[in-house]
Order: structure tokens, then sequence, then C-alpha cells
């Protein structure tokens, strides 16, 4: 079952500009919490939001894939 990643290119879709946004803000808060030494509890809590977009715009994408 081949995968069509040209669907994932959707401008007019809010979904498409939602999965960049998170993405974008997943490697924005990976690169805080490795450039910067805040305190373990800061560190985790950035740690687990950058996690939790990434999941998020993955799933937008096989959202947007499959669509």
């Amino acid at each position: 079952m081949p995968i069509n990643l040209s669907r994932l290119y959707q401008p007019r879709s809010p979904l498409f500009w939602l999965m960049l946004t998170l993405n974008l803000l997943s490697m924005v808060l990976g690169w805080v919490a490795r450039s910067y030494s805040p305190g373990a509890v800061v560190s985790l809590v950035i740690v687990v939001f950058a996690i939790g977009n990434a999941i998020l715009g993955i799933y937008l994408m096989w959202r947007l894939v499959k669509a």
C-alpha cells in the first residue's frame, strides 16, 4: 500500500498549516531543551511538550495523506 506524499502539500487545508506550526514548535522546543540548561523539571516539561507536538504533527500528517 504505497503512500502518495504529494497529498501532504495542501495549503488550503487548515490541517496542513496546523501540522507545519506544530512541527516547527517541536523543533524550537527541542532546540531550547538542548541549547540552554534549565532545571530538570523545566527541561522535562519542554521535552514532553516537544514530543507531544511531534506526535500530534505526525497524526495530522497521516490525516492529510489519507484524506
